[in-house]
């Protein structure tokens, strides 16, 4: 029977690890074990959509001289110094492929205008010993704008993270890592020297390892050993592509939204779709922040909450019992993160065969709330309350009372428009060593407490004041 179940336990294990590796197929079964040859440059995610923007009523003629990296950072390393840049440095390369792909533009050459100029001297120069003298080369076309900026910010290991599980020698780990790539892009005036427009995009990098294990003796002096995994790393050159493309659109849209260039006359339903698209863009991304969570959950200030819970008794008797119970509170916020709840609950907190006591809890909260316009809220309490002994009904505060503190942790998921559900749990402690009429041990008594509910938004919100000073 033995053997049987070391290769049942072996099999749960290999198919767990397995299943590990499906997670991430796409690169762990298309790993390079040969040369492959050159290919066409891949597109980035938003290649299609600047190729799909309408039209525009006349090209505009655009020089770009230098779109540098202006971060001057190095590759991060674990291993001594790495003299590698973050960034790939041919950004002005990258803009003009970007400028060319969305058809508004006619970009001249400007980076290396010297080695254009030494060219037609040569080509004149040539010219004038076939040709008549007063046949000339035409003439170069001058910009309308100067397209301008850079790559200002490389910002590596914004989050990181990872988990990890071993058990008896079998398990498996994913880490990951994100950094932040942010491009500028500005267009100026040639014949006045004023800017037009400023727009800024950004584009995190990822970089994730995922790998599992098995060393095991599955009998004697048989020793099974396995590892596997696969690492990712997003070209950085890819997501400094996919930046400077959404700086173009993003110049492009807010330019004929401005009135600073024009559409085609004849692309005014595809022009309308995509200025609408555009508006939503800009307000999801003023909700967002640097990490990407979305504050866009608006909390009115007053709540009431109808909950049921489920409680366990920790005192000197033993053989504790789960009870269930039930109750609201009523939350005030004072500001967005710190909110005071009254909570009364009627219950019951028991042991299997001695004790049974029917109560009455009341108490009064404060919590901190962590992420207040987020879908996700998760927070922290701490308050005071009383438990008084109930009779036949279920809110009654005549009988035997006790003091009690209490802190817990819980979390509220935003499932529409006024309405949350509220999930908690919390511990209990009493004042005094009364509460089931026997004092023993060096702990007074005390239980625990889960709680459930839905949390229904009333009354008015906040200040813009105050939703500032949150994000």
């Amino acid at each position: 029977m033995k053997p049987l179940l070391m290769k049942r336990q072996c099999l749960y294990v290999l198919s767990g690890i397995f299943l590990v590796i499906l997670n991430g197929c796409s690169s762990y079964f298309h790993q390079p074990t040969k040369e492959k040859r050159a290919r066409l440059g891949e597109d980035t995610g938003l290649t299609p959509t600047l190729r799909t923007l309408p039209p525009p009523s006349e090209k505009l003629v655009a020089a770009v001289y230098k779109f540098r990296d202006q971060t001057g950072q190095y590759k991060p390393s674990e291993n001594g110094i790495n003299y590698s840049t973050a960034v790939t440095q041919g950004a002005t390369n990258i803009l003009l492929k970007a400028l060319e792909e969305s058809g508004w533009f006619v970009a001249i050459e400007r980076e290396n205008v010297s080695n254009l100029l030494n060219e037609r001297k040569i080509i004149r120069s040539s010219m004038a010993q076939f040709k008549p003298e007063n046949e000339n080369l035409p003439p170069l076309l001058f910009a309308g704008i100067i397209l301008e900026g850079g790559i200002v910010s490389y910002d590596a290991n914004v989050i990181t993270g990872g988990a990890g599980l071993k058990y008896f020698g079998a398990g498996g780990s994913a880490q990951y890592r994100q950094d932040r790539v942010t491009v500028y892009l500005r267009a100026v005036a040639t014949k006045t020297g004023k800017i037009l427009k400023t727009v800024y995009t950004s584009k995190t990098i990822l970089s994730q390892s995922v790998n599992a294990s098995l060393f095991r003796f599955v009998r004697f002096k048989r020793l099974m050993e396995t590892e596997t995994g696969y690492t990712t790393n997003e070209p950085s050159q890819m997501a400094v592509t996919e930046a400077i493309e959404k700086s173009v659109q993003s110049m492009i849209i807010e330019g004929v939204r401005d009135g600073l260039w024009n559409a085609d006359a004849k692309s005014g339903d595809k022009l309308t779709t995509a200025l609408k698209d555009y508006e939503v863009e800009q307000k999801e991304a003023k909700e967002t922040d640097v990490y990407g969570a979305r504050n866009n959950v608006e909390r009115s200030r007053i709540s009431v909450m109808p909950e049921v819970s489920l409680l366990r008794y920790a005192g000197d008797y033993a053989n504790p019992v789960n009870k269930f119970g039930f109750g609201g509170a009523l939350n005030v916020g004072l500001t967005r993160n710190w909110n005071l709840q009254l909570h009364v609950t009627s219950a019951t907190l028991a042991s299997k065969q001695h004790f049974t006591r029917d109560v009455t809890i009341s108490e009064v909260n404060l919590q901190y709330r962590t992420l207040p316009l987020q879908k996700v809220n998760p927070f922290l309490q701490i308050g005071a309350g009383v438990t008084a002994t109930r009779n036949s009904a279920f809110f009654e505060f005549k009988g035997k009372k006790d003091r009690m503190i209490n802190g817990g942790v819980g979390i509220e998921y935003a499932l529409g428009r006024g309405v949350g559900l509220n999930i908690s749990g919390q511990y209990n402690y009493f004042v005094k060593d009364e509460f089931d009429s026997v004092i023993s041990g060096s702990f007074n008594d005390s239980f625990w407490r889960a709680t459930m509910g839905l949390s229904i938004y009333l009354g008015g919100g906040y200040s813009k004041k105050s939703k500032s000073k949150s994000l």
